[in-house]
């Protein structure tokens, strides 16, 4: 049974691939949210909102979903949904987690009295199949449309 995604085989593996992130208990591992939703509760209305969230996950299990722990990275919001051209708008926070992840930022910890250059993984996206479909350009109909079977989806 997985209690935080710091037991899964993917928090173990990226600890081996990369040895001098793994080390550091301090570099941030986070996981994105996101999903489209209508705030005005009527599903017959044009208006659109796409919540991007991130989640800190080196926090214990008892904290990671705790309101003031996930960050509101920024609200999609228009007249229809973005569906395929979200990539416009996370344009800029993919640069964002890029620099994090390729320079870090430098941070004080108070703790330890000390300044580190803190690098930060996106290490997993949290989302239902349509929005999966427009965040990575996998196609989620037809006859592959399984992303674990691929070829050898069952379509009969």
């Amino acid at each position: 049974m997985l209690h935080h995604p710091a037991n899964s085989s993917q928090w173990k593996k990226i600890d081996r691939l990369f040895l001098d992130f793994g080390k550091e208990a301090r570099n941030l591992r986070l996981g994105l949210a996101s999903d489209g939703m209508n705030p005005y509760g009527s599903l017959s209305t044009q208006h659109s909102s796409w919540l991007v969230l991130l989640v800190i996950y080196n926090l214990p299990p008892w904290l990671c979903m705790e309101l003031k722990y996930i960050m509101l990275s920024m609200m999609i919001s228009g007249p229809r949904q973005s569906g395929n051209d979200i990539n416009v708008y996370l344009s800029s926070l993919i640069e964002d987690l890029t620099k994090l992840w390729d320079e870090g930022v430098l941070v004080f910890d108070g703790f330890q009295n000390e300044t580190f250059q803190m690098p930060t993984m996106l290490f997993c996206t949290i989302n239902d199949f349509p929005v999966y479909e427009n965040l990575s350009g996998y196609s989620i109909k037809g006859h592959h449309a399984c992303l674990i079977c691929e070829e050898d989806t069952s379509y009969i």
